[in-house]
């Protein structure tokens, strides 16, 4: 099953940092199947509420690989180049699950009970 990168981030000096970030980051991807769902974008409308960050969705084969890559030398190595040039929040997530409906989500809070 899938899982994801997911970040916001605003504020971004886009500098020679980030220029580095931006040429490394794919090759720290490679081995973990990760590929870009959605970097930002011109086409990014926010159509609810205060919002001025670029949303970026990185996918990857399963959670597993999502968080090899995130913990990777290759990764961690280049990750300061973002973080000391931009404020983020930044998640890793499972994939929902294809058969899945909203209220799933109440199964979850009702066992957690």
């Amino acid at each position: 099953m899938p899982a994801y990168a997911i970040a916001t981030l605003w504020d971004v000096d886009v500098n020679a940092e980030i220029v580095e970030y931006l040429e490394r980051i794919d090759a720290t991807l490679e081995p973990f199947g990760g590929k870009f769902i959605v970097h930002g974008g011109p086409r990014q409308r926010v159509i609810e509420g205060p919002a001025n960050a670029n949303v970026i969705v990185i996918e990857f084969p399963d959670y597993q690989a999502v968080n090899g890559w995130y913990e990777s030398a290759a990764y961690r190595e280049i990750l300061p180049l973002r973080t000391r040039n931009c404020s983020s929040v930044a998640l890793l997530t499972d994939d929902c699950g294809e058969n899945h409906v909203a209220t799933d989500v109440l199964k979850e809070v009702v066992s957690n009970e």
